[in-house]
């Protein structure tokens, strides 16, 4: 099979799935917020993130001979390794329930600062566990520089999320004082919101009403209000980052425990059982990620949570505005959880904690795409850009830090 042993290889693995974990976030925050049901589009993601891992192990897994120390995928499969598997799997079980949290906190805290919380956890705790499985093989000095610097960024991503909300209200709140004669014809009503679920017109590639409010103004945030799927003006900052915080521990537990699995530092395999490759783990991971999403998204299509609107499993079969690019975000994932595997295989799974980084390109996307922080106060963009500087700090340092497994 192939697999990455050099360190540069490893940083280009983690450099490509930086810009794929980076990106797959932002579609499926557009399909919210252009209506689309989270629970459709979740259920679309999760078929092709498995996807992406049958192809890497079929492919990856697969390329060269299989030898007693290192098989290839097809060979495990029928070896006595289910210690191993069931870390695999409980990694994907955390994944998932990650993964399917922060598609609702991108509605209540917006896709940067959801990216930058979760992400900073998810270094804090998972770098710190990963640094100690890996038998130290990183840089301490370094990486902890690191570590620190994106604790930094938990707490300026927080107040940012805080400064923003307090910028929509006073919007708002103007909003409703000075326009309350003009609202009914060139306020919210003069707008024609895409619904994907009522029949919206032309999907992402059209979409644009015949006159949109400007980003970061009032009747923007009322319009985009009408528009998505899960509601939340006048939603505290509470319930968002909580959910934010919460995916960011689950986030924190999947690469160590993919870590467990492939290297058995805990010594659960017989003797004579050969480690788990990254690429038959990954597969085990995704499908347990899978099975997980399936569940609950399914649950929630009857059973709906955080104002989520209520749906079928007909009503899914029958959307198909918008499952493109669901689907692409699904493969998106899959190949980048892939890449980020491979790179931490050969230079510590704590390096590749710098993939992490994903909230700097989720960044660019929420700014370009969906208008966050468009004519916000000075003090919000102070703290934006406090949080961003720390956070290219801390990914410089952690990768930095990486070292050579032998």
């Amino acid at each position: 099979m192939y697999m990455v042993e050099s360190k540069d290889g490893a940083i280009a693995c983690m450099l490509f799935s930086l810009l794929l974990l980076g990106t797959w976030p932002a579609l499926l925050t557009l399909l919210e917020r252009r209506g689309r049901f989270p629970q459709h589009t979740y259920l679309d993601y999760t078929i092709t993130n498995l996807l992406a891992a049958v192809i890497i192990a079929l492919t990856f897994g697969q390329f060269g001979p299989s030898t007693p120390e290192m098989p290839n995928f097809l060979t495990q499969l029928s070896q006595d390794n289910w210690p191993s598997v069931l870390f695999a799997m409980a990694g994907g079980m955390v994944l998932s329930l990650g993964n399917l949290s922060t598609q609702y906190a991108f509605a209540f805290v917006g896709l940067s600062v959801t990216e930058v919380v979760s992400a900073s956890i998810t270094v804090v705790i998972g770098t710190t566990l990963n640094y100690y499985l890996d038998d130290k093989i990183n840089k301490a000095e370094i990486l902890f520089s690191g570590v620190a610097c994106f604790l930094v960024a938990v707490c300026l991503g927080s107040a940012v999320h805080s400064s923003n909300n307090a910028d929509n209200k006073s919007k708002l709140d103007n909003y409703s004082n000075d326009c309350k004669d003009r609202v009914r014809t060139n306020g919210v009503t003069s707008f024609k919101p895409t619904n994907f679920n009522q029949g919206g017109i032309n999907g992402l590639e059209d979409g644009d009403a015949s006159e949109k409010a400007k980003f970061g103004t009032a009747a923007f945030l009322i319009e985009l209000e009408n528009t998505r799927s899960i509601k939340v003006l006048g939603k505290g900052t509470f319930i968002g980052l909580t959910i934010t915080f919460f995916a960011g521990i689950c986030f924190s537990m999947f690469s160590p425990a993919f870590n467990l699995a492939t290297n058995d530092q805990w010594h659960t395999l017989k003797d004579g059982v050969p480690h788990l490759t990254v690429y038959t783990a990954f597969f085990y991971f995704s499908c347990f990620c899978f099975i997980i999403a399936m569940v609950l998204n399914l649950t929630f299509l009857y059973y709906p949570i955080l104002n989520a609107p209520k749906s079928s499993f007909k009503a899914y079969l029958n959307d198909w505005n918008g499952r493109g690019w669901a689907l692409l975000a699904g493969l998106l994932c899959g190949f980048g959880n892939g890449l980020q595997f491979m790179g931490g295989q050969a230079a510590g799974y704590a390096a590749a904690d710098a993939v992490q980084a994903l909230p700097l390109v989720s960044t660019f996307w929420g700014v370009i795409l969906f208008g966050e922080y468009r004519r916000s106060s000075r003090k919000t963009y102070t703290l934006l850009a406090g949080m961003l500087l720390m956070f290219t700090a801390a990914v410089a340092i952690l990768m930095a830090s990486s070292g050579h497994r032998k």
